[in-house]
């Protein structure tokens, strides 16, 4: 079998909640993948969408194959870095949290 795979890195978006999104995908072929994608209420959805048509692009041009014949092989959304940052509280005090980034890689297969 031939792959062909994109990544998207540093996407500010924690990665449980974009995991919820590549749930959707997982094992179906790009063009159903890109409606669930397309009509999920999930910021996540959106963010890899993108990921995902370039991942076709990819397989168009380096494996020259068809889009019907492309299937989501494998989504993986890994924890990138964390941006400190801090909330101020009462009396003077600080209290840190985090904005999680994430990275996405996407690997399609071709039937």
């Amino acid at each position: 079998m031939r792959y062909a795979k994109a990544k998207s890195k540093f996407v500010r978006i924690s990665p449980r909640k974009a995991r919820l999104a590549a749930g959707l995908i997982r094992g179906l072929p790009v063009e159903q993948a890109k409606v669930q994608l397309l009509f999920s209420k999930l910021k996540g959805g959106a963010l890899i969408k993108r990921t995902l048509d370039s991942a076709v692009a990819n397989a168009e041009t380096q494996l020259d194959v068809r889009r019907e014949q492309l299937k989501v092989h494998e989504v993986r959304v890994d924890g990138g870095p964390s941006f400190k940052r801090a909330k101020s509280r009462s009396k003077g005090s600080q209290m840190p949290f985090l904005k999680r980034t994430s990275h996405f890689t996407i690997v399609l297969s071709c039937e």
